[in-house]
């Protein structure tokens, strides 16, 4: 079955940084389209980066744009979100998922909290 394996999350100061890797499983990641995503308490899960299968398109959320990089390693079925200059508001679950007909899946994510 499709499993998303969410890890790298922690305590970090705020400018401190964090690389969070997310397992895929049960599906064919090479050919799928791949996101990051995050969602704080009270808040709605939001959208942070997104990777084209061969990676050739990368798009990012404004608010972390020059920040995170997101990339993938299609032989270890793996993506990742390289977080740098963290700030307090970037604390959230994260949470990796598939677009098209996978994007019904989700992993047990991953909390990242920036605090001093």
């Amino acid at each position: 079955q499709v499993q998303f394996v969410e890890t790298g999350g922690g305590l970090v100061q705020p400018g401190g940084s964090l690389k969070l890797s997310c397992a895929a499983s049960g599906f064919a990641f090479s050919a799928y389209t791949m996101r990051w995503y995050r969602q704080a308490p009270g808040k709605e899960r939001e959208l942070v980066a997104v990777i084209s299968n061969s990676a050739d398109i990368i798009n990012y959320a404004d608010s972390v744009k020059g920040r995170f990089t997101i990339t993938r390693d299609n032989a270890k079925n793996t993506v990742y979100l390289q977080m740098n200059s963290l700030k307090p508001e970037d604390t959230a679950a994260y949470y990796c998922n598939a677009a098209g007909r996978w994007s019904g899946y989700w992993g047990q994510g991953t909390q990242v909290t920036v605090s001093s």
